[in-house]
């Protein structure tokens, strides 16, 4: 009574599960995942009468991906996309001199076709 024999017993058929690809390509994303929010700052808002607009964004968009998400929501035709990224810091916080995690962030501007307007309020 050996738990293991020398012998190979007949081998149980492997199951093969067939192998099924996605047919979605890298670039297809969901467009609103990309956009996190409209940044609304006094700067923000006097840059809108340029045409130009700023967005809070993930940490993984390109400029192309920031203008096709811009494009598919807003039905507008963006002309240019600056990417900026804020890195996190620790900052000087009250009178008592304590420090304080100033979270970091990608902000993209978008710089829209003339007659283009986006209404975020």
């Amino acid at each position: 009574m050996a738990l293991f024999s020398r012998t190979k017993k007949a081998s149980v058929e492997a199951v093969v599960a067939p192998v099924v690809t996605s047919k979605a390509l890298a670039t297809d994303r969901n467009q609103a995942a990309v956009i996190i929010r409209p940044r609304v700052t006094e700067k923000a808002v006097n840059q809108s009468e340029q045409n130009v607009y700023t967005f809070v964004v993930r940490r993984d968009a390109t400029k192309r991906s920031v203008a096709d998400a811009i494009a598919a929501l807003y039905s507008v035709t963006p002309v240019k996309v600056n990417i900026v990224n804020k890195a996190p810091a620790t900052r000087l916080q009250g009178a008592r001199g304590r420090m304080k995690k100033v979270p970091g962030m990608k902000k993209a501007y978008v710089y829209l076709k003339k007659g283009d307007t986006i209404n975020l309020v």
